[in-house]
C-alpha cells in the first residue's frame, strides 16, 4: 500500500502502469524526488483520492463503500481526462498501428480493421453516453442543483462490457498472423498494445464501479438528507411565521418572560398586569401555537427573533 510520504518516483519505478493515471489526474512529470503528497499538492490533486485509485489498480484494495474522504470532483476530473486520452489518442494510435501492419490487398487484414472499427465505435458510444449523461449529473450533484430524473443506479445497470469485438480481433490476429516477418513483427507489437490497453480499459471500468459509483451514492444520500432538512426547516419556519402573525404584542411579551424562566406572578409584576390576565394570555398562546411547554416556547422565541439564543439557558 502506497502512502503520501512515499516518493512518487518510487511508485512509478515499482509500477510503470501508473504513468497513464498521472496524466489523467493532471500530474506532470519532472517532480524530482518529491513525495506523493508534495507532487499532488504541486499539481492541485487530492492526494487521498489519487492514492485510492493507485492502490486499487495496483493492490486491488476495494474498501470504498463508506470512504467519505474520496473527492468526487477529483474522480470526475480523472475520468473525463481518461476518456479524452483513450478516445483522442489511444484508439486512433492503435488503428494506425493495425493499418500499417496489414496488407492492403489482404481480405483478412481488412476484416481485422472492420472488427477494430466496430470495437472503437462501441467504446466511443459508451464513453460519450457517460460524458453526456453521467458526468453532467455528477457535476450537478457537486453544485447542489441535481434533479430527481437520474441517479447512479441507472448508470450501474447499463455499465456493460464492451470487449466482445476486441476478443474476436485478438483471436484473429493470433490465428492468422502473416508469414512475412516484418508484418508479423508489426502485428505482434500491435497485439501487445491491444492487450495493454484492454487491461487499462478494464481498470478504468473497475474504478468507475468500485470507487466512483460508491462515492456518487454517498453524495446522493447527502443531497437527499440536505433536501429533507431544508424541507422540514421550510415547513417549520413557514408554520412559525404564520403563527407569529397571530400573536399580539402583549402575548409575545409573555412568551419572552416564560423563556426567561419567570413564573406567572413574576410575569404579572413585570408587565404590570394581573395574574389572571397572564393565565389568559398563556392559554391563548398555547391554543394559537399548539405549543404546551417552556422548551417549545423557547425554540419558537429563538426562531422568531424574540430572544437572542446567547441569552437563553439551554
Amino acid at each position: 500500500m502506497y502512502e503520501p510520504q512515499d516518493k512518487m518516483i518510487t511508485l512509478i519505478k515499482d509500477n510503470y502502469t501508473v504513468l497513464q493515471a498521472l496524466g489523467s489526474f493532471g500530474i506532470s512529470l519532472g517532480f524530482g524526488d518529491k513525495t506523493v503528497a508534495e507532487t499532488c499538492e504541486l499539481n492541485g490533486v487530492d492526494c487521498y483520492t489519487f492514492l485510492a485509485v493507485v492502490n486499487f489498480t495496483i493492490n486491488d484494495f476495494t474498501n470504498f463503500e463508506d470512504d467519505e474522504q474520496i473527492s468526487v470532483p477529483t474522480l470526475l476530473h480523472y475520468l473525463k481526462a481518461s476518456h479524452a486520452y483513450y478516445l483522442d489518442f489511444q484508439l486512433p494510435f492503435i488503428r494506425r498501428e493495425l493499418e500499417e501492419s496489414i496488407d492492403a490487398s489482404d481480405r483478412i487484414g481488412h476484416l481485422m480493421l472492420k472488427l477494430y472499427d466496430e470495437y472503437a465505435q462501441e467504446i466511443r458510444r459508451h464513453m460519450k453516453y457517460e460524458e453526456k449523461t453521467l458526468f453532467p449529473y455528477v457535476q450537478s450533484l457537486i453544485d447542489g442543483t441535481a434533479t430527481a430524473d437520474y441517479n447512479i443506479e441507472m448508470f450501474s445497470k447499463h455499465h456493460e462490457a464492451t470487449d466482445k469485438k476486441l476478443r474476436e480481433l485478438k483471436l484473429m490476429i493470433i490465428k492468422y498472423l502473416p508469414s512475412d516477418p516484418h508484418r508479423n513483427n508489426q502485428l505482434t507489437a500491435t497485439l501487445y498494445d491491444i492487450y495493454n490497453n484492454e487491461e487499462w480499459l478494464q481498470q478504468h471500468a473497475e474504478v468507475e464501479d468500485h470507487i466512483f459509483t460508491p462515492a456518487i451514492r454517498r453524495l446522493e444520500r447527502m443531497t437527499k438528507q440536505q433536501d429533507v432538512t431544508k424541507n422540514i426547516s421550510s415547513m417549520v419556519f413557514r408554520g412559525v411565521q404564520e403563527n407569529a402573525e397571530q400573536l399580539s404584542d402583549r402575548e409575545k411579551d409573555v412568551v419572552v418572560c416564560v423563556v426567561q424562566g419567570m413564573q406567572n406572578k413574576e410575569i404579572a409584576d413585570h408587565l404590570f398586569i394581573s395574574i389572571n390576565t397572564v393565565i389568559t394570555h398563556r392559554r391563548n398562546i398555547a391554543r394559537k401555537l399548539q405549543i404546551h411547554s417552556a422548551a417549545g416556547l423557547t425554540i419558537y422565541a429563538i426562531v422568531n427573533g424574540l430572544v437572542d439564543i446567547s441569552s437563553v439557558k439551554l
